[in-house]
């Protein structure tokens, strides 16, 4: 025996309730009514948050065309409470009429998730205003005139009072949501949404959602009016997202919450944006997700075309941004290098020419480092070749040095022959560490020990040495209109120098540039190539592997790497446990500089 028959409803009142508690996001359901006052021709909505009479509401007024009326010219309220799940606007949109959202007949059943009661008010053809009043898990309606003293046109949404979750709602967190939620429905209809936060004494007005990155204008166009992808690229972050739209409105704030969609290029964390599909079907109790019909693989196949291309366009973007860290991380070695080099004694460290020396031969502590040499990098056998910047480039804005902030000796130490001399050098920088060199003046003190100090108040100074050994402490002060700035050197002036390092065969070089070659499997770490001036890291070493997760200890790995080759250069022929302390040296002053 076949038995049939149709569905229905066995509880009419337990459905209406659990459709009104499907919408779990109180913030969308705040949407869906100003999405209402769009529907209705609005344009100007006001929002006001507030407090009256001990209580917290939310009030949303507009001026569009209020709610349709009935034969007598009043405003049908029975027909909006009694038709729920039967949206006129469907209705509408099966006439052809475009540019509406709704269609379940469900979205005034969210104010269960905002607040306890709801108040619509409207005028009818008569110019008085009517109210209709509904509590939540009540199942009856009420619909009364309104005292007013004058009639106005649109309609009047108040929620009070707030659910006590709902009280902690600020204006801001509702105009940043209305402005991705809505972005192009406030675009296409111009609408103005003002947010009136009484509580915070504040006011928002809701501007469309800009996105930060690059406009990608040449992706292929999607063949369906009603397909349309808007996106930019833009630097890699984790919360970089593509929303899907429909009709102006966001469904989803990741497409990546589709198993289709999640895979690069969406999930790659470089694009922002938007995709619009306004034929896809929605879920209708949280309006946030699409149901997975024909409409979803529809969108899927019109999607293909530019995956391609986004992926070839966010390889280049990993390129770049790789070769700019790269960049990034020379240049901070090579600072911090440059720095430890213009502490430590000047005899026992002159590899390169980051010292220069006066026309009459006495050496001079100076900050002139060699400039960086450009970054190679590849994966496989080093390549040679390299190009300096243009002397005499522009600097840029932020080039410009600030206030003085902080200063130093160069060298902080020294060791000297008794009778002989020794240049110090005054370095002064602002909080970024850029040099300053304008408005300066500077005085040089011997506060202990013997010595003699020649042109105390320049920039550089020649110091001394007393005829017995001795340790002394100079200070300098610099200033720079009323900021004052110290700071110490220690010299020893002694009998017993150490050796001269050994003459080499090539003349000094700036500090090396760095390449990367992968060779798994090897265990050399790094290599110094002394024709090129380069230093050769092995990208495929397991430490190098460990170290490239962080990008701080990457940097810190390179530089020991650099103190490794730079110390076993110059120490040629000391035995292990010398190299290893001087090795520690190099890295303690070079790590303090490394930033």
């Amino acid at each position: 025996m076949t038995n049939s028959g149709r569905l229905r409803i066995g509880d009419d009142w337990n459905a209406i309730s659990i459709i009104a508690l499907s919408q779990q996001n109180p913030l969308k359901a705040v949407a869906e009514f100003v999405e209402n006052s769009i529907d209705a021709s609005a344009k100007k909505i006001t929002i006001t948050r507030g407090r009256e009479k001990g209580q917290h509401f939310l009030r949303i007024k507009d001026d569009g065309n209020g709610i349709p009326r009935d034969e007598q010219g009043l405003p049908n309220f029975r027909y909006v409470a009694t038709h729920i799940c039967d949206s006129i606007k469907r209705q509408l949109k099966e006439k052809g009429t475009r540019g509406l959202q709704g269609e379940f007949g469900i979205g005034l059943l969210s104010f269960w998730t905002v607040g306890e009661e709801l108040l619509l008010t409207s005028s009818g053809g008569d110019g008085k205003a009517y109210q209709m009043r509904m509590r939540k898990g009540d199942p009856k309606y009420e619909v009364r005139p309104k005292a007013t003293l004058f009639s106005e046109g649109g309609t009047e949404l108040m929620i009070r009072p707030l659910l006590p979750g709902i009280k902690q709602f600020s204006g801001e967190k509702l105009q940043w949501y209305l402005a991705s939620e809505l972005r192009d429905r406030i675009r296409q209809t111009g609408v103005q949404i003002k947010i009136v936060d009484r509580t915070s004494r504040a006011e928002f007005n809701v501007e469309p959602r800009q996105f930060e990155g690059r406009l990608l204008h040449q992706l292929t166009r999607v063949t369906s009016s009603q397909t349309y992808a808007e996106l930019y690229l833009n630097r890699l972050d984790p919360t970089n997202a593509v929303g899907l739209y429909r009709a102006g409105t966001r469904v989803m704030d990741n497409i990546c919450e589709l198993p289709m969609f999640a895979r690069p290029p969406w999930s790659s964390g470089y694009l922002q944006g938007i995709v619009e599909a306004g034929y896809l079907n929605l879920t209708p109790g949280t309006r946030t997700g699409v149901i997975h019909d024909e409409s979803l693989t529809r969108l899927e196949t019109e999607l293909q075309p530019i995956e391609e291309q986004l992926l070839k366009v966010i390889e280049e973007q990993r390129h770049a941004e790789e070769e700019r860290a790269s960049r990034d991380v020379l240049r901070s070695i090579q600072k911090a290098i440059k720095e430890a080099i213009l502490t430590l004694p000047a005899e026992e460290y002159d590899w390169f020419d980051i010292r220069e020396e006066t026309t009459n031969g006495a050496a001079q502590a100076g900050t002139a480092a060699a400039e960086c040499e450009p970054l190679i990098i590849h994966e496989g056998p080093a390549q040679s070749g390299s190009s300096r910047a243009a002397p005499g480039e522009q600097k840029q804005f932020f080039d410009y040095p600030g206030p003085l902030f902080s200063a130093r000796i160069s060298p902080a130490s020294a060791v000297i022959e008794v009778n002989g001399r020794k240049n110090l050098r005054a370095i002064a920088r602002d909080r970024a560490q850029r040099l300053v060199e304008d408005g300066l003046a500077f005085r040089w003190l011997i506060i202990d020990g013997e010595g003699q100090l020649e042109n105390d108040s320049a920039e550089i100074i020649t110091f001394h040495a007393p005829a017995e050994p001795g340790l002394t402490k100079i200070q300098l002060v610099v200033s720079q209109g009323e900021v004052r700035c110290e700071a110490e050197a220690l010299l020893t002036s002694t009998k017993s120098l150490l050796p001269a390092p050994k003459a080499r065969e090539t003349a000094n070089q700036g500090i090396p540039a760095y390449t990367f070659q992968r060779s798994a499997g090897e265990l050399w770490r790094s290599r110094l190539d002394a024709d090129r001036n380069l230093v050769v890291v092995n990208s495929g070493h397991r430490d190098f592997v460990y170290a490239a997760r962080n990008k701080a200890l990457k940097l810190r790995y390179i530089c020991r790497l650099y103190a490794k080759e730079l110390v076993l250069r110059n120490f040629v022929g000391l035995p292990p446990e010398q190299l290893l302390e001087r090795l520690i040296e190099l890295t303690l002053y070079t790590e303090e500089n490394l930033k």
